[in-house]
């Protein structure tokens, strides 16, 4: 049984259709990066997964069982699936420690000490544990990402979602980005990434979807798709994206 399935999910905004009879399956341990143009309904996709937004027709199931529309019931789920946006949403108030501890604390009940422990291990996924004490303010725009990613890492997720998380960082800051989320991959960390960076979805992702127009358009190995895609749509997304050295 995949851990997460879609059946043929549509999603609406007015009249102007989202997501278009999108199915898709991902086994606990895959890696699935989603590319495509902006406007192609990649960055909803991962809302409906997560249950920010509701979908108008088809089925998304978590762990076998369908995912609830609101209340605790969608809460409850959404502690397993976590969730990285570009926009990093950090307590600028906050210190690092308290901006990952709030989680596990609020949502899960955990005592202080243990929050501040798995706090710090998170850190030290993400390369940062000598910045606990630092606030957002005091560190570089990766540093804060990273922070992002450590603070849905301490929820102790069974899946990971990524928006596009290095699309907003200054090119020297990417690397350090992508080098935590080969590290994720390499942990057996379940993931569903919105991606631009073409290398790391050819070097890391399980299986590579490429979405257009609001549907599925390809979907299989990222060696095989950038080899060979099967449609000229994705054939002219890969050479517009990929340069040269690539």
């Amino acid at each position: 049984m995949p851990l997460l399935a879609l059946s043929q999910v549509r999603k609406r905004y007015g009249d102007h259709v989202v997501l278009d009879d999108v199915s898709l399956e991902v086994e606990t341990g895959e890696v699935v990066a989603v590319i495509g143009r902006s406007g192609s309904g990649k960055t909803t996709l991962l809302r409906c997964i997560n249950g920010l937004e509701k979908v108008d027709g088809g089925t998304v199931t978590f762990d076998g069982k369908p995912l609830p529309s609101d209340g605790a019931a969608l809460r409850e789920v959404r502690r397993h699936i976590g969730i990285v946006f570009q926009s990093l949403n950090l307590f600028p108030h906050h210190s690092v420690e308290r901006n990952i501890t709030l989680g596990p604390r609020v949502t899960n009940g955990m005592p202080l000490a243990e929050a501040k422990a798995v706090a710090l291990k998170a850190l030290r996924e993400v390369d940062l544990e000598d910045k606990l004490l630092a606030f957002p303010t005091q560190l570089s725009g990766g540093q804060q990402q990273r922070v992002a990613i450590a603070r849905a890492l301490a929820m102790q997720p069974r899946l990971m979602l990524f928006d596009e998380i290095t699309s907003a960082l200054d090119p020297e800051l990417v690397g350090e980005v992508v080098k935590v989320l080969e590290r994720l991959a390499q942990s057996n960390m379940t993931m569903v990434l919105v991606t631009h960076e073409m290398g790391f979805a050819r070097r890391t992702a399980d299986t590579l979807v490429f979405m257009h127009k609001g549907k599925v358009w390809e979907k299989g190995p990222p060696k095989q798709l950038f080899a060979a895609p099967q449609t000229k749509e994705l054939e002219s997304f890969i050479r517009a994206v990929l340069e040269p050295n690539d």
